[in-house]
């Protein structure tokens, strides 16, 4: 009796298997179908990484001040994260050009602009160049913000082309020195060059081409482009424009081994006018005036969570720039009967922080300067070039080859 029961359980397991496996091929298909679902739903909420500027487009955009003297370099990459205020700036350069020295730095203390733009009322051939090549000027602070590194390493790659074709060295204009690692730190890759100006009051500016320059260029995809001063003649590869005396107004450094750009706080407070003690430069989106951010993870670090305080720049900015329009808009503004007493002008506080809030926070919009027209009766004629957000001229556009738009590479004016 207990033989035949066990023989009957044996032939129950033995029926059993092939039922199981059965179950187990037809349940594997479907958990490999929930595998995959859940890869590709992961694969779905990463973000993309953000496409980086290829090496030679670097060394186009850096290759017309790669040579620039250390100070006067990192001057201009700085105050190129502020394309705007750059052209404001070299129009105030352009209708001040006999301010300088003493009265230059007390005219600043009014002006509102970030203190690196602020710096290059000094070097006001510079500044004539970022504005007339505007785009060039905003590709180099998009990719001076979002590849920092890279900019650097490029300029140091330039430096050392020049030097090896013969056409970087000591002048009586600047010094051209290598710079040690810092004590107890170990060199990797070559020692980077250093440019310093003679006398650090005084600032001679290079212009040369680049196409010459480097030697053979190498991105045929990437031409630099070749700007000097209306009028001037070159005696060189590379020649010097007259010097100019620039007092502390330019306080920009580099730490070449780190890759960072730094400040000389002494020369920065004595100009600004302030008590600064950290040496970092850090990017203060308040000063952007809305102009996009090329590279997404740059939008994100410097974007939403800086809305409330750009809001309050731009509005002590309004205030500040334009008293009387500051005064009729105040609340306790009375109504009388002049031209000024329209109910658009009446209207301005609303519309200014209506304007503020759409465009994001940080972009100054010309309602708060030019206030609309009565819209009532049909418009005649094309809008006047004011009415736009003047941040619209840098919203992305096809790009040409070598990465500018315009003939010879440069930007719009505004």
């Amino acid at each position: 009796m207990r033989s035949k029961t066990t023989m009957a359980f044996r032939r129950l397991a033995l029926c059993a298997v092939p039922l199981m496996l059965t179950w187990g091929l037809a349940a594997t298909p479907a958990r490999a179908q929930d595998a995959t679902a859940a890869v590709q739903a992961s694969a779905q909420t990463q973000t993309p990484a953000e496409a980086k500027l290829p090496e030679g487009q670097i060394e186009q955009l850096v290759a017309p001040i790669a040579l620039y003297p250390d100070p006067l370099l990192t001057q201009v990459l700085m105050a190129s994260t502020y394309p705007l205020e750059v052209v404001e700036a070299a129009r105030w350069s352009h209708d001040n050009s006999t301010v300088s020295g003493q009265a230059l730095q007390d005219a600043m203390q009014a002006q509102s602009w970030d203190p690196s733009v602020k710096a290059l009322t000094a070097v006001p051939q510079t500044l004539q160049m970022m504005n007339a090549k505007l785009d060039w000027t905003q590709q180099l602070g998009d990719a001076f913000l979002a590849q920092q590194q890279d900019v650097l390493a490029a300029v140091q790659k330039l430096r050392a082309q020049a030097q090896a074709a013969g056409n970087l060295q000591s002048t009586p204009q600047q010094v051209v020195t290598t710079e040690a690692p810092a004590a107890g730190a170990e060199a990797s890759g070559p020692q980077p060059i250093v440019i310093e100006p003679v006398n650090p009051d005084v600032y001679y500016v290079p212009v040369y081409d680049p196409a010459v320059a480097y030697g053979a260029w190498s991105y045929p995809d990437y031409p630099p482009f070749n700007w000097s001063p209306p009028g001037f003649v070159a005696s060189n590869v590379v020649s010097f424009a007259a010097g100019v005396a620039v007092g502390s107004a330019i306080w920009g450094g580099c730490n070449w081994w780190n890759h960072n750009v730094i400040i000389n706080v002494n020369r920065f407070n004595a100009f600004n006018h302030t008590n600064i003690a950290n040496n970092n430069w850090i990017h203060n989106p308040a000063h952007r005036d809305g102009v996009p951010y090329r590279d997404a993870s740059v939008a994100q670090r410097f974007g939403g969570a800086n809305n409330a305080a750009a809001r309050e720049a731009f509005r002590d900015r309004v205030d500040a720039e334009h008293p009387d329009l500051s005064r009729l808009m105040g609340e306790d503004k009375k109504v009388g009967d002049t031209a000024r007493d329209i109910p658009a002008i009446r209207d301005l506080p609303a519309r200014r922080d209506a304007a503020v809030a759409r465009e994001g926070g940080d972009r100054r919009m010309n309602d708060a300067v030019f206030p609309r027209q009565d819209v009532s009766r049909p418009r005649v004629g094309p809008m006047p070039r004011f009415m736009g957000s003047r941040a619209q001229a840098f919203r992305s556009a096809p790009r040409m080859m070598g990465g500018f738009r315009g003939r010879f590479g440069g930007g719009r004016r505004l």
